[in-house]
């Protein structure tokens, strides 16, 4: 029988893995605006 606990530790590592796996291998894509080009005014 799987107790609560078991559950409980079952679904951290699931969430952290998971979310160890979206940070490495889902990245953004790098907008096209590149800051220093022109005067965008971000800095």
């Amino acid at each position: 029988m799987i107790d609560f606990q078991q559950i409980l530790a079952f679904t951290a590592l699931a969430l952290s893995v998971g979310y160890l796996v979206k940070k490495f291998f889902f990245k953004k894509k790098k907008s096209a605006k590149h800051c220093g080009t022109d005067d965008c005014g971000c800095h």
